[in-house]
């Protein structure tokens, strides 16, 4: 049950009959709960926040009260269950335990507070069960936002037991190494960029001082090829995740992604205009955000991958992985050949596909397709992501989008316009959403059309992107007597 200022007196002892007695003796005129009479009229239409008014104590501290008593009630239930008590209603608690003390944090509770009361809780937990935890908060209304917002706190007050787990071994090859040897240039370019901007604020005379910002610049530039891992993360282990029904965490992690690349390419921008103090002021943040996500990804993110992910899943990520490619390290293959070898048999003899206006084998779609000039991505009318283009992308795609929901294919920022836009298709009201951005020198045009059968059925959505840099660029004419 979510404790808000909102909730009721009887609701609150509905769900929790053994704070009746401590509440009669928080405050004088609680003691009213005494009485039935009252008890069964004015408990049930008065909210905490009026109880709080009443009783003359601030609305937050009561809430924070009662939630303290709920989660140190449950803390003593797991210590008396003891060994005999059913694995999986252990873990049922725990998971609330872990809700109440995120919603304390939410709510405003110090960390320190927080952590204090719950150590031996969270000395029990695991990867898999924060990632469950912030998911099922999500599940029950919490933002997305409110989430990331908070995440760097939930690892703060988790970290010692996150510390004590070992990292488990994976072969040369697995995505998780590949991860992890990212993860290690990224620690090593952070260092970097902080030891040239501690020269940069001791530099005493101008040559210093540039090699210092160049410096900053060459290192800020290599650690902006965190994109790579962070697409491939997005756009390969995320969908696998997903289908095992962990979203909550990706969701929240993919938001603090963009916030990330959009931190970099302003320390970068301000500082090509030569704009030193706000460079120096924003990196301590960017610098720590970075490292925290490496933290999140080695001890949160990639363990529960591991408990989830079966070996085949395993097997067909490293094969796409390299379709999106890898930062600052050489990928290695390793357990790629395996996908690799899955090899379906071709049949005999061109098959055609007869189509309103012709015949075309599947070698003739697919190579037709490769040489569109645009990407094509096909929704079907259950917004699932049905078929991409191969050739030359605008954006990075991969075999794990297939299947994939299309809301899941975005960053949380964007999922309620890509929602409205289908919602507009669906129901008739629109047929084009069109769009253009500057990706650095790209001119990029978008468009998303509904595709409707001949009686008028929705069924699904195109999307074509086109580099359009070169056309937008034409100028005057040229005729095919001139090739």
């Amino acid at each position: 049950m979510t404790i808000t200022a909102e909730t009721t007196i009887h609701q609150l002892l509905e769900a929790y009959p053994y704070l009746r007695p401590w509440l009669v003796s928080y405050a004088p005129d609680f003691k009213k709960l005494d009485n039935p009479v009252l008890y069964n009229t004015m408990a049930r239409v008065a909210t905490l926040e009026a109880a709080a008014s009443m009783g003359e104590v601030p609305v937050e501290k009561l809430l924070d009260d009662i939630r303290t008593q709920v989660a140190q009630h449950e803390i003593a239930a797991e210590e008396t269950a003891g060994i005999g008590a059913a694995p999986a209603e252990g873990a049922d608690r725990r998971q609330e335990l872990l809700k109440q003390i995120i919603r304390q944090l939410h709510d405003g509770a110090p960390v320190e507070v927080v952590k204090a009361e719950f150590d031996q809780l969270v000395s029990e937990v695991d990867s898999a069960e924060i990632a469950r935890m912030e998911q099922a908060l999500i599940a029950e209304g919490m933002p997305i936002e409110e989430v990331q917002r908070l995440c760097d706190v939930h690892v703060t007050v988790f970290k010692e037991a996150l510390e004590e787990k070992p990292d488990a071994e994976v072969a040369e090859g697995h995505p998780i190494d590949n991860y992890r040897r990212e993860n290690e240039v990224v620690g090593e370019l952070t260092a970097a960029v902080r030891s040239s901007a501690q020269i940069l604020s001791a530099a005493t005379d101008d040559e210093t001082r540039h090699a210092a910002v160049d410096a900053i610049g060459l290192e800020l530039e290599r650690l902006a090829q965190v994109e790579i891992h962070y697409l491939r993360k997005e756009n390969q282990l995320f969908p696998v995740l997903e289908k095992h029904g962990v979203e909550g965490p990706t969701k929240v992690m993919w938001g603090l992604d963009d916030d990330i690349r959009g931190r970099i390419k302003a320390a970068r921008t301000l500082l090509a205009a030569g704009d030193l103090s706000s460079v120096t002021k924003m990196l301590p943040e960017l610098l720590g955000m970075i490292d925290d996500m490496a933290y999140k990804e080695e001890k949160i993110l990639l363990p529960t991958a591991l408990q989830v992910v079966t070996e085949t899943e395993w097997a067909e990520m490293a094969a796409g992985d390299s379709e999106i490619g890898y930062a600052w390290i050489e990928g290695s293959a390793g357990i790629a050949a395996a996908a690799a070898a899955a090899v379906t048999p071709q049949a005999e003899g061109p098959m055609l596909l007869p189509l309103p206006t012709g015949a075309l084998s599947l070698d003739q779609l697919d190579v037709m397709f490769r040489a569109l000039p645009f990407d094509l991505s096909f929704v079907d009318e259950h917004d699932t992501v049905r078929f991409y283009t191969e050739g030359l992308r605008v954006f990075p795609r991969s075999p794990a989008a297939i299947g994939r929901q299309v809301r899941n294919c975005h960053p949380p920022k964007s999922v309620d316009k890509v929602e409205q836009i289908l919602a507009e298709f669906k129901a008739g009201t629109k047929d084009v959403a069109e769009f253009w951005i500057q990706m650095g020198p790209k001119f990029v045009h978008i468009r998303y059309y509904a595709m409707r059968d001949a009686d008028g059925t929705y069924k699904g959505c195109l999307e074509v992107v086109q580099d359009a840099t070169h056309v937008r660029a034409l100028e005057g004419e040229r005729r095919i007597v001139d090739w």
